[in-house]
């Protein structure tokens, strides 16, 4: 008897832990926001959720993707692996998809010629400057650039705080995890307590 019972329990908890894994595979994944590079729209604290269905399931062993609801569009918040070091998951907005021109004029970014309205966008720094410590500086100022095929140019609301593609180039689109979707939880760490009013925010 006591052993039919554990064996119901050891069936329980492996269905459980493999439906998690499954879950967090190829559904939804959590992240923690650990910068500020996408402020004001996600602060230091911010638990979120991930959609990792929604640019398609990646095969296992493969970066070939099926089921594809949609492309990754200007305007959506994505986690990523990080170009630099893959080991590392960034989150960032994409600006460009594959065949834009952009380009960025005094803090002003142009997509196809076109100026975009940023209403996410912080500037801390009101300056414009194209050059820094002697060496050319693309924080205010760069481009045109031609986005590849398959690939994103992506970066951070808080523009003048944000390492992101300016710097380091593009997202390849197989390293692209999913897109950023609600707020499931979010912690002030300097009042020690929890931001109850963001909790179940929509990410847009």
């Amino acid at each position: 008897m006591k052993q039919s019972k554990l064996w119901e329990y050891t069936k329980t908890i492996g269905t459980a832990l493999i439906l998690a894994l499954i879950i967090r595979t190829y559904v939804v994944q959590a992240f923690k926001i650990p910068s500020g590079s996408m402020l004001q729209t996600l602060l230091i604290g911010d638990h979120i959720l991930v959609n990792k269905f929604i640019y398609g399931t990646k095969m296992p062993f493969s970066d070939n993707r099926i089921l594809i609801f949609t492309k990754p569009k200007r305007g959506d918040i994505v986690v990523f692996k990080y170009p630099e070091d893959p080991s590392r998951d960034f989150i960032k907005r994409v600006i460009a998809v594959e065949g834009d021109i952009i380009e960025s004029k005094k803090k002003i970014i142009y997509v196809n010629g076109n100026p975009i309205n940023e209403s996410y966008v912080q500037h801390t720094d009101n300056s414009a400057n194209s050059m820094r410590t002697g060496t050319i500086e693309p924080r205010d100022n760069f481009g045109p650039y031609l986005v590849p095929k398959n690939k994103l140019f992506v970066m951070g609301d808080n523009r003048d705080q944000s390492y992101d593609s300016r710097y380091w180039g593009y997202v390849d689109m197989k390293e692209v995890k999913g897109k950023a979707f609600i707020i499931y939880w979010s912690w002030d760490n300097m009042k020690k307590m929890p931001r109850l009013g963001r909790i179940g925010k929509l990410i847009h």
